[in-house]
């Protein structure tokens, strides 16, 4: 049997030691390997369209271009390349921030070597970083302080229990809690999951939690 190529993690933080307890987590996994560092935005873009990384590891607060601009060019340019933010702070503005600009979700930074490589594994995977109901408060806590956005068009075009499960989406209900509730199956609510992601041009349940708050489906504290 053929072992499968490791993940490929290019590692963004302004502080060397940071960067270097990062590097020996991970490359202490037979599926992970450190392809790249760099101190700051810029050197992160730079090195991302060079090596094409899997997954981004990226630092929040950094002097000269942020890890929330970085974000926002990564994934605009380069699709296939994951983003996982970390922040000193469970609830940071810079993090919903980051999270509109398109990461796959966000650990704190004093986050244990389990989680850390967990979070890796999992947006590698396609899948949100993110604990439901801490991206609920998260999001809850700052999205209602920032401008109002108008809500996509497309949520018009939701069907009644694409609808349904988008606000419980938002207020922190996995899949499996979402199938119970509603006496489906896990694969039915999956469907409908990635049918309404397609509708409202969201890639994961982040933005799709963003989108529903912003359009006044859910509100704080609900």
């Amino acid at each position: 049997m053929i072992a499968a190529d490791p993940i490929e993690v290019l590692l963004v933080d302004d502080h060397e030691l940071v960067r270097k307890g990062f590097r020996l987590m991970l490359d202490a996994q037979p599926d992970l390997s450190v392809v790249g560092e760099a101190g700051d935005g810029e050197r992160a873009v730079h090195l991302s369209r060079r090596l094409r990384p899997d997954v981004v590891l990226m630092d929040l607060h950094m002097p000269g271009m942020d890890g929330v601009r970085a974000t926002e060019l990564i994934t605009a340019e380069l699709p296939g390349v994951r983003v996982l933010a970390l922040s000193t702070f469970d609830l940071d503005e810079n993090v919903v921030a980051a999270l509109r600009a398109g990461a796959d979700g966000f650990l704190p930074k004093d986050v244990s070597p389990e989680e850390l490589i967990e979070g890796v594994r999992v947006v590698h995977r396609g899948e949100s970083a993110v604990a439901p109901r801490l991206l609920t408060r998260l999001i809850g806590t700052f999205v209602r302080t920032s401008p109002p956005r108008q809500a996509p068009a497309a949520l018009t075009g939701l069907t009644e229990r694409e609808r349904e499960i988008l606000v419980l989406i938002a207020r922190g209900r996995s899949n499996a809690e979402i199938a119970a509730g509603l006496s489906v199956s896990p694969s039915t609510v999956k469907n409908h999951v990635t049918s309404l992601f397609a509708k409202i041009g969201v890639r994961d349940r982040a933005q799709a939690v963003i989108v529903a708050y912003e359009a006044g489906l859910i509100h704080p504290g609900e």
